[in-house]
This record gives C-alpha cells, sequence and structure tokens, in this order.
C-alpha cells in the first residue's frame, strides 16, 4: 500500500518527516490508507509557496480565480455517489449523510464561484457632489484552513472556496481522522490546475495544526472544531496585530416545544436534532425543553423512537444512524452517560452498549454506541446538561410557565451556537427568535441543516464573531473606504475648512 502524499506547490512530495499515521473505517476498524505525516518544516514549506503566490493570485481578476473552482464544483457533482460513499468509509455517518457532505461542498463551491461575478463593495454619497466614495474589499494574504472530521468535504470548501475566490491562497489541514477526504478535495484542486503555491495540503495532528497558526506569513486563520481548541487559538493570535481568526466551535443545543406546538413535527425534529451523525454535530441537540402540558405524551413518542432508531451498517440506506469516530469517542460518550447516573438522572433509554445482535456482521470492531436519554431538573446544575457531549446522549428537561421560562433554560449554558422552537404560535416564535442566545435558529425543524447562503457560527463559546459558509468573506478580506476628488478644489466634509493661511494673512 503507497503512502498519501501532502499537496504543495503543485506537486505531491512526502515532506521532511519519517512518521506516518492511518486512516480508519469506524464501522470496520479496518484501514483505508496510510499518509505522512507534516512536521512544522512541511508547514513552513507550504506557507512560503502560499506566499510566493499570493501577488500574481491576487492579480487576477474575481471571476478568473473562480473559473478553478468551477471545475471542482463540476467534478463534484459528477462523483457525488462515489465520494458519498468514501465519506461515509471514512466518518462513519449514514450514506445519505456522506452524499449531503458532498452535495453541501457542491452548493459552497457554487455560491462561491458564482458570487464573483456579483456587485462587491459600496457606492457611498459624499456631503461633497465632486467627490465619489466606495468600499472595497481587498485580500488578506495567505490563510491558514484547519477543519473537522464531522463533514470532511463540505467544511473545507466553507474556507477555501471563497478565501480563493476573493483573492488569498491557502494552506489547509484537514482532520487526522479524515486524511482520505482531503486527499481527494487537493486531487480536485490538482485537476483543475490551480497554479502552483494557491492550494497547499499538509497532513498530520495538532502540531501541523499549531505550526500554520504560529507561522508569521499566516494572517488569517479559519478553523472548526472544538471550543477547547478554537478559543486557544483565537488567544494566541487575539494580540497579535494583522492577525485574524475565526473560530466555529461547538455548541450545548437545545429544541423547545412549547404546549402549542405540533408534537408530529416535535418528536420528528428531536429525533434528527440528537440522532443524525450519530449525534456528533456542533449543531446537534443534546437538550429537550418541553412544556409540562405535552410531557408525557412526546417522551413517550420520543423515547420510544430512540429505543427502536436503527443503528448499523452506515452504507445501509436503512440506517439511521453508524458509528461513532473513534474509540477515545466511544469512552468520551460512554463516561458523559456514566457521569449522567452519578449525577441521580432517571435515565429512560439507555443503549449505550449495544446487543451483539445490533452490530453489523463483520463490524464487531467498529465503534458502537446507541441512544442515551434522561430526565433533569432544568434548575439543577449539571455537568450532563451543561456541557457538550458530542453523540446520541439527551437530556429530557420539563417547564412549566410561558416562553419566557423556556428560553431561560435554552440560554443557561456557555454555549449558543443552534437551537430550535417547535410551536404553532406565531408570538411564541417571536419571543424565541429574538431572545434565544443563538447564532442559528430554526422554527418548526430541527436544528440541524444549514444552507451555505446563510451565515453559520454561535455566540457565546461557541463562536468569535466571525461566521463560517458565506459570512467568511468578512475574515478573509479587508475593507477600504475609497475616496475620489473629481475636481481640482479641495473641499472638506462636515464644514471644515480647507483654506490655507500664512502669517502674511
Amino acid at each position: 500500500m503507497s503512502t498519501y502524499q501532502h499537496y504543495v506547490d503543485g506537486e505531491w512530495v512526502a515532506g521532511e518527516g519519517t512518521e506516518t499515521f492511518e486512516s480508519e473505517n469506524p464501522a470496520t476498524g479496518e484501514s483505508l490508507g496510510e499518509f505522512h505525516r507534516a512536521t512544522a518544516a512541511d508547514v513552513d514549506r507550504a506557507v512560503a509557496a502560499a506566499d510566493a503566490a499570493y501577488e500574481t493570485w491576487r492579480a487576477m481578476s474575481r471571476i478568473d480565480r473562480a473559473e478553478y473552482l468551477w471545475d471542482v464544483y463540476h467534478e463534484l457533482r459528477e462523483r457525488t455517489d462515489e465520494l458519498g460513499e468514501i465519506v461515509t468509509k471514512e466518518c462513519g455517518k449514514e450514506i445519505s449523510e456522506g452524499r449531503a457532505d458532498v452535495v453541501e461542498a457542491a452548493h459552497m463551491v457554487e455560491w462561491a464561484a458564482g458570487d464573483a461575478r456579483h456587485p462587491k463593495g459600496d457606492v457611498v454619497p459624499s456631503e461633497i457632489a465632486a467627490k465619489d466614495a466606495y468600499m472595497r474589499r481587498k485580500p488578506r494574504g495567505v490563510v491558514g484552513c484547519i477543519t473537522p472530521w464531522n463533514f470532511p468535504v463540505a467544511i473545507p470548501f466553507w474556507h477555501v472556496a471563497v478565501a480563493l475566490v476573493e483573492g488569498n491562497t491557502v494552506v489547509w489541514k484537514p482532520a487526522e481522522q479524515t486524511p482520505w477526504c482531503g486527499q481527494i478535495v487537493a486531487e480536485m484542486f490538482d485537476d483543475a490546475g490551480i497554479p502552483d503555491g494557491v492550494f497547499n495540503l499538509v497532513q498530520g495532528f495538532g502540531d501541523a495544526g499549531n505550526a500554520i497558526v504560529e507561522h508569521d506569513a499566516v494572517r488569517t486563520v479559519l478553523f472548526t472544531g472544538s471550543a477547547e481548541v478554537g478559543h486557544s487559538i483565537a488567544d494566541t493570535l487575539g494580540g497579535e496585530p494583522g492577525k485574524r481568526v475565526a473560530c466555529e466551535m461547538g455548541g450545548k443545543n437545545a429544541v423547545v416545544v412549547t404546549e402549542h406546538a405540533d408534537l408530529d413535527v416535535a418528536v420528528h425534529a428531536a429525533v434528527m436534532s440528537s440522532f443524525k451523525t450519530t449525534g456528533q454535530r456542533c449543531v446537534s441537540s443534546e437538550r429537550l425543553i418541553v412544556h409540562t402540558d405535552v410531557y408525557d405524551e412526546f417522551t413517550s413518542r420520543f423515547v420510544d423512537l430512540a429505543e427502536r432508531v436503527a443503528v448499523g451498517d452506515p452504507l445501509d440506506e436503512d440506517t439511521f444512524m453508524g458509528p461513532l469516530i473513534e474509540a477515545d469517542h466511544v469512552a468520551k460518550v460512554t463516561d458523559y452517560n456514566d457521569l449522567a447516573r452519578s449525577e441521580g438522572v432517571n435515565v429512560l433509554v439507555d443503549r449505550t452498549d449495544l446487543d451483539a445482535a445490533e452490530i453489523p456482521d463483520g463490524m464487531a470492531d467498529g465503534h458502537w454506541v446507541g441512544p442515551f436519554v434522561y430526565e433533569a431538573d432544568p434548575d439543577e446544575p449539571l455537568r450532563c446538561t451543561h456541557e457538550e457531549v458530542f453523540g446520541p446522549h439527551v437530556a429530557l428537561l420539563e417547564y412549566d410557565g410561558g416562553i419566557e421560562r423556556a428560553v431561560e433554560i435554552q440560554n443557561d449554558t456557555e454555549y449558543g451556537l443552534a437551537g430550535s422552537i417547535v410551536s404553532e404560535d406565531y408570538r411564541q416564535l417571536n419571543y424565541y427568535r429574538d431572545h434565544a442566545e443563538l447564532g442559528l435558529a430554526y422554527a418548526n425543524l430541527p436544528c440541524i441543516g444549514a444552507e451555505v447562503q446563510l451565515p453559520f457560527g454561535g455566540v457565546k463559546k461557541s463562536g468569535n464573531g466571525y461566521p463560517s459558509a458565506r459570512e467568511v468573506i468578512e475574515v478573509v478580506t479587508d475593507r477600504t473606504a475609497w475616496t475620489l476628488n473629481n475636481s481640482r478644489d479641495v473641499q472638506m466634509a462636515q464644514g471644515l475648512s480647507a483654506d490655507i493661511t500664512t502669517r502674511e494673512d
């Protein structure tokens, strides 16, 4: 089996290091490939290549830069089924989600490349008739991208597509759990003939990511991943002049079910929010905040589905939940389930250790876990109801009173990424819209399923003010206010005198 390489300055290179690592199928435990592990020297070479390519790349028109992205878009569309299967094999989410990951990537590329022909900047009126005033955007230079394993094709394009169209060059490190997907994305850019050094891939672990973050020539860092790592990056770069970092991080998301909810919608939204991707989305719901008037019926119906939801081979079209990503994550989720028990919750569903009959044939070495559902007191400061688990671990929180009480519970967390409300009362919907502390909010829907033409990001501990997807343009460009005088006379705004007087006057 050959060892996959980094993609630097238009070439496939083994790099300076001697260490390699393997990608593993989380459903079977089998190896999917061996990859060279990047060192700081490899990152330095990639950044140097991106820095050298920057001036020529930024000198091209946005439309010409986007032409390379259109080639990538067509390849994503033509290979959706093939690449969806690869996503599923490498990160374990069921096959419809694997395909959706690739489709979302295509949508992001389509949006970014199409945006190249849209008007940019603003024409701003001046007080002085002879002046023209504009707002113009400029690229920032080398952009470092660090992306997670749970959306191994889609999220890289959230970062890379807009950054490239806007005239930046890129050094990208994908998650170490999904290097095969990273390899294929790099192959697409190579197939598109992107100029040498404009796009660079380094495979590896956190040390390689840290080398990107701390490199002097990397002016912008785009990170999607855990709150712990994201806040560490933000702290590292926050005080450095000229540096900018956008961090999209996790959440302790909730679905609010009011007394005016359609329970068919509510149960459907809750199951999708809690168990799709086996709870391994930053927007997955780990809290269900349910009004006392509908609590018993909702709980009965939700628990019934949680006990029966299909866990199995992620390549099977009938599977709803695949495996967790790796053994360490199984241990983490299991520990949180144990923690919940120790904190005195009322466990309603415990499929932590699946029955042998539920594990697909030939997949005993996979990283399997099923839903864990419990009741808890929303006023108790429990770790299990306040810390992100990133798995199918769900708390039912009963409340009484008005929508204000539901939103109070919703906001009782350090996070503020995503949430949903289910209600047929528009006043409740509007109150939630205006008072829930969230970056992504939904009504009568699951709290998953964002679209690329909307901003994606959170508040509080979930983000640092720079959303991803379409809004990443604010991170990868600088704005310049440009004012042009069309007269031979100098006139100033605000009534400021432009007369120059001398002592003789």
